[in-house]
Parts: structure tokens; C-alpha cells; sequence
């Protein structure tokens, strides 16, 4: 199932509700069939979220690469939750840039 996020400042973001609902908690929201993230709590939003990506990215630096056996390499994917936040994160910055909400629906 896929979420939308919408705001007046970007464009759509569209991800996999599962993923959606991880970067929502990580902020302090539960994923609903809608919610807002206000104008004012976009700053939060951005400081919690940067928080744990700088976190996962220290820890995915201190494990270096990981085999994986399917594909027999020791090489990293390039798809770690930075990756896969960038896109909402850079929603976030753009619209406490423009001073916009952010709405979701499922």
C-alpha cells in the first residue's frame, strides 16, 4: 500500500506505507489514513529525522560492508534508510522553507 504526501510547497512524495510509517514515528506522528505535519512542527520534524539517519549512516560506516550471500559481493546496495528518507526529508526542508504544511493520505 503506498502513502502521498502533499504540500503546497513541492511536489508529491509517494512511498510504501511500511516505510511511511518508520520516518512518520520517527518524527512523533502515527501513520493514519490521513494526518497534517503543521508548519511549526516542521523544524522538529526535521532536527528527529536527521538525527537517526546520522545515526544509521554511523553505524552503517562502522560495519562497513555486509555480504550478502544472494548476491555473493560485500559491496553496500546504496538503498539504507538515507536513501530512502531523501526524498520526505527534502519535503520537509522545502516546506519550512515556504512556511507550508504537510498532509498524508493512505
Amino acid at each position: 500500500m503506498l502513502v502521498k504526501f502533499h504540500s503546497n510547497a513541492t511536489p508529491d512524495v509517494v512511498m510504501l506505507r511500511d516505510l511511511a510509517g518508520y520516518l512518520l514515528g520517527i518524527i512523533g506522528k502515527r501513520i493514519g489514513s490521513r494526518g497534517v505535519i503543521l508548519h511549526d512542527e516542521v523544524g522538529t520534524a526535521i532536527d528527529r529525522l536527521e538525527t537517526v539517519l546520522k545515526e544509521d549512516e554511523r553505524i552503517a560506516y562502522e560495519h562497513g560492508a555486509v555480504y550478502h550471500p544472494l548476491s555473493r559481493t560485500a559491496e553496500p546496495s546504496g538503498m539504507g534508510l538515507q536513501s530512502r528518507a531523501l526524498p520526505f526529508l527534502d519535503m520537509l526542508r522545502e516546506a519550512r522553507r515556504k512556511d507550508a504544511d504537510i498532509i498524508w493520505s493512505a
